[in-house]
């Protein structure tokens, strides 16, 4: 099935978003029918809202693979190595 990106509207703030291609392959991906209601900065709003209000805490880390600062969504153990985002992108 051939794509084109789309302009949907935000039903929260009514601000136009583009659905890319590569979003809607992703959803076809997953098996996901509808496409998406809201906006980015809406969508987070509403995940920090469902968690009291409160964004996800993020930990300071160093990767164990190229030595850069980084940050991850959850507390590091020291007995186990921690990658950056794009190392752990790249590992797959």
């Amino acid at each position: 099935m051939a794509y084109e990106d789309l302009t949907l509207q935000c039903m929260d703030c009514g601000c136009d978003f583009e659905f890319t291609v590569s979003e809607q392959e992703f959803y076809e991906q997953k098996g996901l029918a509808n496409r998406p209601k809201r906006c980015k900065p809406c969508r987070t709003a509403k995940k920090n809202a469902s968690r009291g209000g409160y964004p996800k805490k993020m930990y300071d880390v160093v990767c164990s693979q190229c030595g850069r600062d980084a940050q991850v969504p959850f507390k590091p153990s020291d007995d186990r190595p921690v990658l950056c985002k794009e190392c752990y992108s790249s590992s797959f």
